[in-house]
């Protein structure tokens, strides 16, 4: 079902109701139950999943919530929490200097060193489009530096009741920037808070001078393109120890609704779950406003 005739299934459940209070309640037993909590849940092939119903903080699937794991890029979403909390200058020109270089797979970077960027734009595509080099000048710049940058992260993570988490660095290079599934959806929750994360998360494409030539970037969450999906913070992550990771916060069926996907396999495995998962509560909604309308044409009857 597209997201397109959601409000239509709105309706529908309100009309649901309302001839409930007509008939009685009994009909309607067991039609408000939370989706996702049968026996069968929505086949993802992440090795550690999280779906939540922000709607009413319900648990709608779960697999390895608990499981500690390297988050890769992920960190981005704590980084950009402490670069707002530090109340630093978006405007505040930040240059790409050798200290913001690193080596190894994954440390790619569009950023020619001596770049000169605002605190404002590093931060975008340190979201967006998950730019390395832009996350660690940004931890660099920070007062104190970047030892002191780590540790504010730290502190936020204790302070978001973040149990699970630790943070070495700001960019998610390192393996040992480390969390869980159900942590992560407590990130999400306190960076959806953002209105400036919710914008640059988001954003599709942002274009920023490098030298003579203006560099365009894309967003790394092709989901963000489709205007099938309404996605209100997003954040990719890919690490060969994490696995391709994504976590976000969309809407299904007009409700808000937590992501969180680690440690798949394959390229497009994270976007094909997403699918799936959305697909699959698309399915039980329409299946449980089904059984509420059989239940009530049956009671009309007797």
């Amino acid at each position: 079902m597209s997201l397109r005739l959601s409000a239509g299934w709105r309706g529908a459940v309100f009309a649901v109701m309302l001839a409930c209070l007509s008939v009685g309640t009994s009909v309607c037993a067991g039609a408000a139950r939370p989706a996702g909590k049968g026996r069968n849940g929505p086949d993802v092939r992440s090795n550690a999943v999280l779906v939540i119903d922000r709607s009413d903080s319900s648990i709608v699937f779960a697999r390895r919530a608990d499981l500690v794991a390297p988050i890769a890029s992920i960190t981005k979403l704590m980084t950009a929490l402490v670069v707002l909390d530090g109340r630093q200058p978006l405007e505040q020109l930040i240059e790409i200097t050798p200290a913001d270089r690193s080596r190894g797979k994954g440390a790619f970077s569009r950023l020619a060193v001596g770049t000169r960027l605002s605190r404002g734009d590093l931060l975008r595509l340190a979201l967006m489009s998950s730019e390395n080099r832009a996350a660690h000048a940004l931890g660099r710049s920070y007062p104190g530096g970047e030892l002191a940058f780590v540790r504010a992260m730290n502190a936020k993570a204790r302070a978001l009741g973040m149990t699970q988490s630790r943070f070495t660095d700001p960019s998610g290079l390192s393996s040992d920037n480390v969390s869980s599934a159900r942590d992560l959806a407590t990130l999400v929750v306190a960076a959806g808070r953002s209105a400036t994360i919710r914008e640059y998360s988001t954003s599709r494409q942002h274009e920023v001078r490098i030298g003579r030539t203006m560099v365009e970037f894309r967003n790394t969450n092709s989901l963000v393109a489709n205007t099938s999906w309404t996605i209100t913070v997003q954040k990719t992550g890919y690490l060969s120890e994490a696995g391709r990771c994504l976590v976000m916060q969309t809407l299904i069926e007009e409700r808000p609704v937590i992501i969180v996907l680690l440690n798949s396999f394959g390229k497009y495995t994270r976007v094909a779950d997403a699918k799936r998962i959305r697909q699959w509560m698309e399915s039980r909604h329409a299946r449980s406003v089904a059984r509420v309308g059989e239940a009530i044409g049956s009671s009309l009857s007797n």
